[in-house]
């Protein structure tokens, strides 16, 4: 049925470091959040199968009757509806100065998405609907949500001074931590943000380190629920580049741009940019907030041969 999603820097904002203001403006924006679930679910509930005939009548999610209202699909937790949430790290930032990977900050950003999952709980007992708590992964929502935080409250060094929010419980993108305690880190909010969540390495081009890959796949297996390599895979049509195209950001403008390193071809059709957004492979091309949200990703995983023979 869909999901709202909360914006965390903002509610961390408005309590202007007041940890116990900060649980009530919390739970009143989780009321609107429920507010506007419960307004899907009214919305949907009387839609006929007709609508969409291959789902709901021939067997894709359903078998009903022509003219029968969807209703029964969407209760009791066949249908999912979700509270999705951005911006962990902006929020505990904004309560106390600290990253979301501190002892401190660890802490309390797995109180912040405890309190949600309970909220769901409750929800979904109340209301028998498929309440679900989803870590947003916000493909444009990012943008958005940094551009209205940032004109309400101003630039703020650490949470506001970027284009872009950090998806969900995610340890911000800028952050130096090796791929393995990010992915021992983020383990932690899967295993409470079971409605949706994903995890990522952003890695190097690894053509001469397949040993390395291979004992991060086993980690990652032991480890987390979802989790995925994030590669670069571009090509130049003018000069054949295979390789990493630049992103770039114009001073005067400040838009971003693409740029291939080896013969300057700056034109979008003459070239395949391929990134993932964060749940998806994409290609051709991202809005300002995103592209540069991608510009500002750590290199978890690099190229490092150092001739020991097992590394």
């Amino acid at each position: 049925m869909g999901l709202t999603s909360i914006n965390l820097a903002d509610v961390g904002l408005s309590a202007d470091k007041d940890i116990d203001k900060f649980w009530q403006i919390f739970d009143e924006r989780l009321d609107l959040v429920l507010e506007s679930l419960l307004l899907r679910y009214e919305k949907l509930k009387n839609v006929k199968s007709d609508t969409a005939p291959v789902h709901f009548q021939y067997g894709a999610a359903a078998r009903l009757p022509k003219g029968a209202p969807i209703r029964e699909l969407l209760q009791g937790g066949y249908a999912t509806i979700s509270l999705g949430y951005i911006g962990v790290y902006e929020c505990v930032m904004a309560l106390i100065g600290k990253s979301n990977t501190t002892p401190e900050g660890e802490k309390l950003a797995l109180e912040i998405v405890q309190h949600m999952k309970d909220k769901v709980l409750e929800w979904k007992k109340e209301y028998n609907l498929g309440f679900a708590l989803y870590g947003t992964p916000s493909e444009s929502l990012t943008g958005y949500f940094a551009s209205r935080t940032r004109k309400r409250f101003g630039v703020i060094p650490g949470i506001t001074d970027h284009e872009y929010l950090t998806n969900s419980y995610h340890v911000n993108v800028t952050e130096e931590i090796d791929p393995f305690k990010k992915l021992a880190y983020e383990s932690q909010f899967q295993k409470i943000s079971s409605g949706g969540c994903i995890s990522y390495i952003e890695m190097a081009n690894m053509n001469n380190n397949i040993d390395a890959i291979l004992e991060m796949m086993e980690y990652m297996y032991e480890t987390i629920q979802y989790a995925e390599f994030n590669t670069k895979s571009d090509y130049c049509y003018e000069c054949g580049f295979d390789g990493e195209i630049q992103s770039k950001k114009d001073p005067e403008t400040g838009d971003w741009y693409w740029e291939c390193p080896n013969c300057g071809n700056r034109n979008k059709d003459k070239m395949t940019v391929i990134r993932r957004t964060c749940g998806y492979l994409g290609e051709n091309y991202w809005n300002n907030a995103r592209t540069a949200e991608i510009h500002d990703r750590y290199v978890h995983l690099d190229n490092h041969v150092c001739g020991c023979g097992s590394c």
